[in-house]
């Protein structure tokens, strides 16, 4: 079987499907299950398959406010085999109806890349996946032969590193950046193409949806990292939403008792109140 029989095998989330949650649910937020077993609620150490435990339980928490889930594959591949059952188990709970990202920025070419595709499209059912565009367009294509499916590409972002590379002027004032969102937005279109957009700067948000003004973007960095919902909301949001908020350490670890669920819930409906704001 090839890759492009594998198109038609698992539903997944159109644009459409995705737009109209965030009508409904009057949120982009994007909740991040980056789980680490030092920091969940320690009761929680001595249930079967602690990871899922504290998933499912953010899960229940946090579903009528948000709109995707973002796993973060490296906390999973860091627990071997048991990791990777906690991330399938975790991915079955997500209700279908919520957009699923598989954060793990994959960045290879020809055979290995179409496997990759494979592995967070077919063998774990991903909406989408975050993928690394420094190889080309070799590195990108293979995500986008599946119908309905997500690529969402590095674009910009927020860590000090991002200096060394992302910031270079390359020619005529243009920045490495830029071209990078210019050239993956040829390889696809507004419904299997996003970007990872770093929250922290205002200018920089205005800046880049001037120059994709019709793709959507996952935004990390508010929260923790100084990112603030209005900044993001006010500089990159669209008459369809056009952005996935995600938060991941300041809701998730929002509480760490016996009710640290309901901590949970609390902080994730805040960030949906604020966002409702400008929806």
């Amino acid at each position: 079987m090839n890759i492009e029989q594998f198109t038609v095998i698992f539903a997944a989330m159109k644009r459409s499907e995705l737009v109209e949650s965030i009508k409904q649910k009057r949120s982009v937020l994007c909740v991040g299950l980056d789980t680490d077993l030092e920091k969940i609620p320690q009761h929680l150490l001595h249930d079967e398959d602690p990871m899922f435990s504290f998933n499912k339980a953010v899960i229940d928490a946090t579903k009528d406010f948000t709109v995707a889930y973002k796993i973060n594959t490296a906390f999973y591949e860091a627990a071997g085999i048991s990791g990777w059952q906690s991330l399938q188990r975790t991915l079955d709970y997500i209700p279908n109806n919520i957009f699923t990202i598989a954060d793990a920025k994959r960045g290879d070419i020809g055979n290995t890349a179409e496997q990759y595709a494979r592995t967070f499209f077919y063998t774990y059912p991903f909406d989408s996946v975050t993928v690394a565009p420094y190889m080309g367009e070799d590195s990108v294509k293979p995500f986008l032969k599946f119908e309905n499916k997500w690529a969402i590409v590095l674009g910009l972002t927020s860590n000090a590193g991002s200096q060394d590379f992302q910031q270079l002027q390359i020619q005529n004032g243009t920045l490495l950046y830029e071209t990078v969102l210019k050239k993956v937005s040829e390889w696809g279109t507004a419904e299997n193409l996003m970007f990872v957009i770093g929250a922290t700067r205002k200018e920089q948000l205005q800046h880049v949806r001037k120059l994709l003004p019709h793709h959507f973007f996952l935004i990390p960095g508010v929260g923790t990292q100084g990112g603030d919902v209005a900044t993001v909301c006010q500089n990159t949001l669209t008459a369809d939403g056009g952005i996935l908020i995600n938060v991941s350490r300041g809701i998730i670890y929002a509480g760490n008792g016996i009710d640290f669920a309901h901590d949970i819930y609390l902080s994730a409906k805040k960030y949906q109140q604020e966002m409702s704001e400008f929806l």
